[in-house]
């Protein structure tokens, strides 16, 4: 930092570990008017002190640009634009950032229903999604008899080779909460972007079009949906990492904003603040997305609901975990916030 400042050497040697954000007045008198009142806010907002009512707007407008830079947004069609870079993707978030609603979004539009939605769980299984034997109904004193048995992602290949060249989806819910290394076993190879496509050998005969001799065909799209507050599952490994890129999907205040409920904005700016000010960075990434603060009928009783019945739990949960223990009391006062919000009584006629 010191060395795009240099004008700034001296304090900066001095204060530097304690200097979050600096600002270098530039001939942008519009730029240096926003820094400023940034700054500015921010100051009297840790002092416990308001904006004039006058500039109440302009400073909740800098304030929501601030939250648009940490948090940056992320569209269906830059997501798109990675599958059709990058072949296989997974979407990371807390909860209530959009992740699945993206993904169906996606399936639903670019790919005009092309592809398959399918969720893992821990007893999900290398039968379940590549294939296996598995027992089939056969007539006769036999009763059963196990065949070959196509997986999720033999059958996604499937189809995506009938589709010929035009893109296929499948869309994986939940991708961590399975052991995606033993899920794929030797699969794994086959989930090269930038290679020529690689075979396995299968042990049985599945039958056409791969028989014992499984590829993905290029036109395989792979997204994976993962919740980043959900650390009581497994977490996937480097050697499946390295495969897949990732994308953070973070809460946008934008889009509570567009609903116009003054209630869904206080309380989603306040917990905002909480997080901002006080989580460290594995505890940042656990911040509540504006799904729990959207009411689409404007209406603050609906807003007032979600918080009560779905943003509450939540928060009791990351407490309980001990997910925020380094600002517990922070997220304790909001929690309690909440539980004394009540509407107004409708006056009588």
């Amino acid at each position: 930092m010191a060395s795009s400042f240099e004008s700034y050497s001296t304090p900066l040697k001095r204060y530097g570990k304690d200097v979050h954000a600096i600002y270098k007045p530039t001939n942008d008198r519009e730029a240096t008017s926003f820094a400023l009142k940034a700054f500015l806010d921010l100051y009297f907002e840790e002092r416990g002190h308001s904006p004039l009512a006058a500039h109440k707007a302009e400073a909740e407008a800098i304030h929501s640009e601030y939250f648009r830079c940490l948090m940056p947004d992320v569209s269906a069609g830059d997501v798109a634009q990675l599958l059709s870079d990058r072949r296989f993707v997974v979407l990371e978030g807390p909860p209530g950032t959009g992740k699945t609603r993206t993904a169906l979004e996606l399936l639903r539009t670019k790919y005009m229903e092309r592809g398959l939605s399918i969720q893992f769980h821990p007893n999900t299984t290398y039968e379940n999604f590549v294939g296996g034997l598995a027992p089939t109904e056969v007539k006769g004193d036999i009763g059963f008899r196990f065949q070959p048995v196509m997986g999720q992602l033999m059958l996604a290949a499937k189809l995506a080779t009938e589709a010929k060249s035009q893109p296929f989806l499948l869309h994986i819910d939940e991708i961590n909460r399975a052991d995606l290394s033993k899920v794929l076993g030797e699969a794994v190879m086959l989930l090269e972007y930038n290679e020529e496509p690689r075979n396995i050998k299968l042990p049985h005969d599945f039958g056409p079009p791969f028989h014992n001799s499984f590829s993905l065909p290029p036109n395989l799209h792979i997204l994976g949906t993962m919740n980043s507050a959900d650390r009581s599952i497994a977490i996937l490994d480097v050697a499946i990492r390295r495969r897949f890129a990732f994308v953070k999907l973070w809460p946008q205040f934008g889009v509570v904003q567009q609903f116009k409920c003054s209630l869904a904005d206080d309380a989603y700016s306040r917990l905002l603040s909480v997080f901002t000010e006080y989580a460290s960075d594995d505890a940042f990434a656990l911040t509540p997305g504006h799904s729990y603060f959207i009411a689409k009928d404007g209406k603050d009783e609906t807003v007032l609901r979600s918080l009560q019945v779905n943003l509450l739990p939540l928060l009791e949960e990351y407490l309980a975990q001990g997910y925020v223990t380094s600002f517990a009391d922070h997220i304790r006062g909001y929690c309690q916030w909440v539980q004394s919000l009540k509407l107004a009584e409708p006056k009588r006629p």
